[in-house]
């Protein structure tokens, strides 16, 4: 999958961005989230997220699913790094395990 944002913004830049977000709110976690090319759902109104460390990725599938108005039989994945993570995974613990990229990337 192609990372418009990742494309945009070279690494260095990211991971100034990155390092300058966790040291002004260490406790929170940048999230990019991007719609994958082929979904066919609704765009979000923003892609950059600063959620708390101890949020789980499934009450942050229900943020997102809120903010692009989902309807609950319409079916919603998050992908890092071209894996689903489970959904009672902290977005801390997520990030722990992908911070090489300094901001947590998620499609949908």
């Amino acid at each position: 999958m192609k990372w418009v944002y990742k494309e945009e913004n070279p690494f260095e830049k990211r991971r100034a961005e990155g390092e300058k977000i966790r040291r002004k709110y260490p406790d929170r976690i940048p999230v990019i989230v991007e719609k994958a090319p082929k979904s066919r759902l609704r765009d979000l109104d923003k892609k950059k997220y600063l959620v708390p460390s101890d949020l789980t990725v499934g009450q942050f599938y229900f943020l997102i699913r809120k903010r692009i108005h989902l309807r609950p039989e319409d079916a919603l994945f998050f992908f890092v790094n071209n894996v689903i993570p489970q959904t009672m995974t902290t977005m801390g613990q997520l990030y722990q395990v992908w911070f090489i990229y300094y901001l947590l990337l998620l499609y949908y």
